[in-house]
């Protein structure tokens, strides 16, 4: 096992403290630092940026992210029962960790961090894909995260990166698509998590599209989510909640009226938004 500071290794650390994982949290813990590690290199360089961190637990990625020379590390971490762990990483690196008992879904994680930020998290499964799109939607009012690494069950992470036409293409992938550029960096087996999930991750690096139109954002989520939302219907009957006429829509679009939502386009879709955009008054 790989020794990257002097405190005790994670198992010790967890049975000192009598920790365990909350399934009503989502949790599951990262033990091998070397794991950790290879995670804060996939975040790159981090020695000019805050690192914000989601549910640190124990702090094994904590560690490493300090290790790895991150200048700050911002970690919210809604479970006070990891607060004595947290605060002896606190003292081995003094002035470079905060540590804040918050809710990830509802903090404003804007103002906790100072620019340049990356996010680098083991995400607690039931509000992953939450937190996701919360970052996404961040760039209507300004991108404040230049990266986002983060590790996703691995059927998460393939919709993220899923293509038009493949069994994982959905709401979720149009969205990323259109606001970021992701890849899968690896797949880590459910062995490496204590307690052992039931199925393998994925660490997914998200980097920002700042070219992109953030201001089509909620039209954009109407339309995926009404055409998604019936995926098994042709299009000319799953936006009739959004169009009322999808078939004058569709064919003002030259889209077929009889396909589904899995083979359109992401520029097709983008085309449908600015059309539901339009037609709210909306800017």
């Amino acid at each position: 096992m790989v020794q990257i500071d002097d405190l005790p290794p994670l198992r010790d650390v967890i049975r000192a403290h009598d920790l365990s994982a909350k399934k009503a949290f989502g949790q599951n813990f990262l033990l091998d630092l070397n794991l950790t590690s290879r995670i804060a290199r996939t975040a790159g360089d981090l020695s000019d940026h805050t690192v914000l961190e989601i549910g640190p637990g124990p702090g094994g990625l904590t560690r490493a992210l300090l290790a790895a020379n991150a200048r700050r590390v911002v970690a919210l971490e809604k479970d006070a029962r990891f607060g004595p762990a947290l605060a002896e990483i606190q003292t081995r690196y003094p002035g470079r960790l905060q540590i804040h008992q918050l809710d990830a879904l509802t903090a404003d994680h804007r103002e906790l961090v100072r620019r340049p930020t990356k996010v680098v998290a083991n995400l607690p499964y039931n509000i992953a894909t939450a937190l996701l799109i919360n970052w996404l939607q961040a760039g209507q009012n300004d991108i404040w995260w230049d990266s986002l690494t983060l590790l996703f069950q691995k059927e998460v992470a393939q919709r993220v990166v899923a293509a038009p036409g493949t069994d994982h293409y959905g709401r979720l992938s149009v969205l990323c698509a259109v606001y970021s550029t992701a890849k899968i960096a690896f797949d880590v087996p459910r062995q490496a998590f204590t307690p052992q999930p039931k199925v393998t991750s994925s660490l997914l690096h998200i980097v920002p599209r700042p070219e992109a139109d953030f201001t089509l954002m909620k039209a954009l989520e109407t339309v995926t989510r009404a055409a998604f939302g019936q995926r098994r219907k042709m299009l000319r009957s799953s936006l009739k909640a959004v169009f009322g006429e999808p078939e004058k829509i569709l064919e003002m679009l030259d889209i077929d009226p009889t396909r589904r939502a899995e083979t359109i386009s992401v520029e097709e879709f983008l085309d449908l938004a600015r059309l539901c955009r339009s037609q709210s008054g909306s800017s």
